[in-house]
């Protein structure tokens, strides 16, 4: 079988003992019988020669080619020598629905990968791509008390539109002159919750006009909602106020929400992408050899269709992450790290579209939300013409809208939530919850750091067919008023800090998103 791709010979090459010219490379690579010119190439290599040049491997090909020519003979292809008509199969990469393993792949070692071109045949005046949100080079916030306050308006206005069409919403003003028995309604932020001594809930509202205590009975129905809050959120009640006027009395409770008749989008060709984040590199436990698996499959005709790679965040280790992180990298510096990246990101294939979004460990500010790279990371990560989004970037692809985000507030969402609701285990279900409200980190002060913007980006204006996360490093997915929700596990091993914290990562998967049908398959690269 052809090595077919200059990751396949810069492994072949390693576990041999060999280096190579990255022009030499791209010769072999190139070659009609790569596999056979390599051969050819080491066997007439110098006894005390260590790194195979381009001039030797020209020398190589210029003779094979010459013999090609004197022995074709008619059926056979004059440049290859091959036969007019051939059957070839490849041995299929199973999905990891099948439960078993991918074929080897060769150690690369001390290898430096070239930069691939598009070596399939892929149109790519049919792709159609277009970003939203994204607020790179756009950071207005200085952290006073007025930018604050405009966040959070800007919020209580975009989430309450949501919901004025299911309520008859009157503001706490308003509703504070009723009189005691009146039934109202009101929308409001969540500022406060908690329980009386009775056990009922005791939610406190707060909008533009002042704050309303609301009561939820302990027996009713809905109480189970109240368990589902986080302050700072936008909902809305319904109900009876109290003969004083001084409470409300919750009936029913709602939540922005997705539309349950949202109908998602799809492409109007067969064309795939594949959805990944925390590569993580320059950490010990990345998984190098599973990385080489996954870009060479994407040179396989298996994944012809694969035309978008989509990448959630965490692409470095980042240094000073938590405690002791230094014990465990593998780079020390931030910027080889991105280096790095940047020389494994070349064995994908060249005529991919590739977007990424930064996470919690990449080295752009913790605050959300988080501007692209700046311009030095930038040129580090030119490899492809890979573009650097805002986290969270809405990313509408040949007309697939999908939502990145890296991620970091599931934590939060999953230490406040019933376990029924939010877990570690099942990483879209705490997803689901972010759909629900409307906004992918909606409580301020906690874990999640926010920064004040002149609105808010973190809040799902538009309806996503796709919501795409990584961060908590566990595979996940699925249908939440018919939006896909993906966490798309890492490419990690499980770190000693990871032991601690007792997180069990799923690494080296791949899911891939067939744009046309919504449907996914996930593949397994270790």
């Amino acid at each position: 079988m052809p090595l077919s791709t200059p990751a396949r010979i810069v492994s072949e090459l390693a576990s041999r003992g060999y280096n190579a010219e990255p022009a030499a490379v791209t010769r072999l690579a190139g070659a009609p019988e790569s596999e056979t010119a390599l051969e050819r190439a080491l066997e007439t290599m110098p006894d005390d020669a260590l790194k195979l040049t381009v001039d030797h491997v020209d020398s190589v090909l210029d003779r094979s080619e010459s013999r090609a020519a004197a022995t074709s003979t008619p059926g056979q292809d004059a440049e290859t020598g091959a036969s007019a008509v051939t059957s070839a199969t490849e041995p299929e990469d199973p999905s990891v629905s099948t439960g078993t393993e991918p074929p080897n792949s060769p150690d690369v070692g001390d290898g430096v990968p070239v930069e691939t071109k598009g070596s399939r045949d892929v149109d790519i005046s049919k792709r159609a791509i277009e970003v939203a949100n994204d607020m790179t080079g756009d950071s207005t916030g200085t952290g006073e008390y007025n930018d604050f306050v405009q966040v959070f308006r800007d919020r209580y206005e975009k989430l309450a539109s949501k919901l004025r069409g299911r309520v008859n919403h009157r503001p706490t003003d308003a509703i504070e002159n009723m009189a005691g028995g009146s039934e109202a309604a009101l929308i409001g932020m969540v500022s406060d919750i908690r329980s009386t001594a009775s056990g009922h809930w005791l939610v406190e509202l707060e909008d533009t006009n002042g704050t309303f205590p609301c009561l939820v009975m302990k027996d009713r129905p809905i109480a189970d909602l109240v368990q589902q809050l986080l302050l700072d959120e936008v909902i809305a009640v319904d109900g009876t106020l109290a003969d004083d006027s001084g409470i409300l009395f919750v009936d029913s409770l709602h939540f922005p929400d997705i539309p349950r008749t949202h109908s998602p989008s799809t492409a109007d060709r067969p064309v795939q992408a594949a959805l990944i984040s925390d590569v993580h590199v320059g950490s010990q436990e990345f998984m190098e050899d599973a990385w080489h698996r996954f870009t060479d499959w994407l040179h396989t005709p298996e994944a012809e269709h694969v035309e978008y790679l989509l990448i959630a965040g965490d692409m470095v280790e980042g240094v000073g992450i938590y405690p002791e992180q230094d014990k465990e990298l593998d780079i020390i510096d931030i910027y080889e790290q991105y280096e790095q990246f940047s020389e494994y990101l070349k064995e994908v294939p060249g005529d991919m579209e590739i977007r990424m979004i930064p996470g919690n460990h990449d080295a752009v500010r913790l605050a959300e939300p988080q501007p692209g790279f700046d311009e030095e990371l930038r040129d580090i990560m030119s490899v492809h013409d890979a573009s650097v989004h805002s986290n969270p970037a809405l990313v509408t692809v040949e007309g697939v809208t999908i939502l990145m985000y890296h991620g970091v507030s599931l934590d939060e969402v999953i230490a406040e939530l019933p376990d029924e609701e939010a877990s570690y285990e099942e990483p879209h279900k705490a997803m689901y919850q972010l759909l629900k409200k409307r906004h992918v980190a909606p409580q301020y002060g906690g874990h999640t750091r926010l920064a004040p913007e002149d609105r808010d980006y973190l809040v799902m204006e538009e309806v996503p067919d796709v919501f795409h996360t990584g961060h908590v490093h566990k595979l996940g997915w699925g249908k939440y008023h018919n939006v896909l929700a993906l966490n798309s596990g890492c490419w990690q091993a499980q770190t000693e800090f990871q032991k601690s914290v007792n997180i069990d990562p799923d690494s080296g998967y791949a899911p891939i998103l067939d744009l046309d049908t919504l449907d996914m398959t996930v593949r397994k690269f270790t």
